[in-house]
């Protein structure tokens, strides 16, 4: 779909404190990794991630959310009783219910009148989210909305290694719940808003998708624990890429040598760089993240791009193109005019 109408007035992301390197979680798994013969640089050497991002112990989601919101705000320097709508998209989440976003409201104490839900699409809700807001902007019903994510790899990472360094793991559980290590944390906010409001906002051009839910299977995680097929996941998810980037060659009229800026979920060096190969991109256009951050699911895409603005990378005019991919099989692609 394309808008007309609608903005990003402004971004911001937020790093966790905590430093752990890929070295440091390999130290601690040494174990394991003798018993079964498993080299003890492999979480570095294969996925390229030099160290992720933790929390301090007690943060929730909601909070990492809501640090990210308030930087926006401040930044975008509204009333927040503009808002018409705050969508949250992370993966993680305080609890079943209520959801992350009335929480969220909550902290912020937003509008009564203001509209609060969770979008979730693992790694892609994010996109999701800025595509509900732009069609309810477009057709008049909010002024701003607000797209929040706050993820916390700590749980998982720390569950992980204490199953790892059971007595009786073996080599095909060991594998098949490795990418749990390449998560990391981070916190990312976006306001969009309609043109008129913000006119010297990002205008927000629209987006393609598609989807290969058949792989459903391939990649399936609770809050302590997930699974991994690693190989055929990147193997089909690259696939769907090629597909969702053809569509957006006709639906956006992309060109890779005409864009600017390419920011891309990033699991991993491997998939990173497999995807710039296949898509035919200018490596120098695309922002990697995923060294020191990992892979923050759905914040990586509004992390690399405010990191990106932050670093003077991205400049006024410049095609931005996102590229967003989740499990499910599911993929979106947009592009910004900044």
């Amino acid at each position: 779909m394309i808008f007309k109408n609608v903005v990003i007035q402004a971004i911001a992301a937020i790093e966790p404190p905590i430093r752990v390197t890929s070295r440091e979680l390999s130290e601690r798994l040494l174990p394991t990794l003798q018993r079964l013969g498993i080299r003890t640089d492999l979480l570095e050497e294969l996925s390229g991630i030099v160290a992720r991002r933790f929390w301090n112990k007690g943060t929730q989601p909601s909070d990492a959310a809501t640090l990210a919101a308030e930087k926006v705000l401040s930044e975008a320097k509204i009333d927040r009783d503009r808002i018409g709508v705050i969508i949250n998209t992370s993966v993680c989440r305080d609890y079943l219910e209520p959801s992350t976003a009335c929480i969220v409201h909550g902290n912020l104490k937003l509008s009564e009148n203001c509209l609060n839900f969770d979008v979730g699409n693992a790694c892609l809700a994010f996109l999701n989210g800025m595509d509900i807001a732009a069609r309810m902007i477009e057709r008049e019903e909010v002024d701003y909305a607000l797209i929040v994510d706050g993820e916390s790899s700590g749980p998982i990472t720390e569950a992980t290694i204490d199953r790892m360094l059971g007595p009786d793991i073996d080599e095909k559980q060991f594998r098949a719940e490795f990418a749990s290590l390449t998560l990391g944390s981070g916190s990312a906010a976006m306001i969009m808003a309609r043109r008129e409001l913000a006119p010297h906002g990002h205008r927000y051009l629209g987006s393609v998708s598609r989807s290969a839910t058949e792989f459903n299977n391939l990649c399936r995680g609770q809050m302590d624990q997930m699974f991994t097929e690693t190989k055929v996941l990147m193997q089909e998810g690259l696939k769907l890429a090629v597909k969702t980037f053809q569509a957006a060659v006709v639906g956006l009229g992309w060109v890779a040598s005409e864009l600017d800026q390419f920011i891309i979920h990033q699991v991993s060096k491997v998939h990173t760089e497999s995807l710039v190969g296949l898509l035919g991109l200018d490596p120098k256009k695309v922002h990697a993240i995923y060294p020191e951050l990992g892979n923050v699911g759905p914040a990586s895409v509004p992390m690399a791009l405010a990191m990106a603005r932050k670093n003077g990378k991205i400049h006024r005019g410049d095609r931005v193109a996102l590229l967003g991919i989740g499990s499910g099989l599911n993929c979106s692609m947009a592009e910004i005019v900044w």
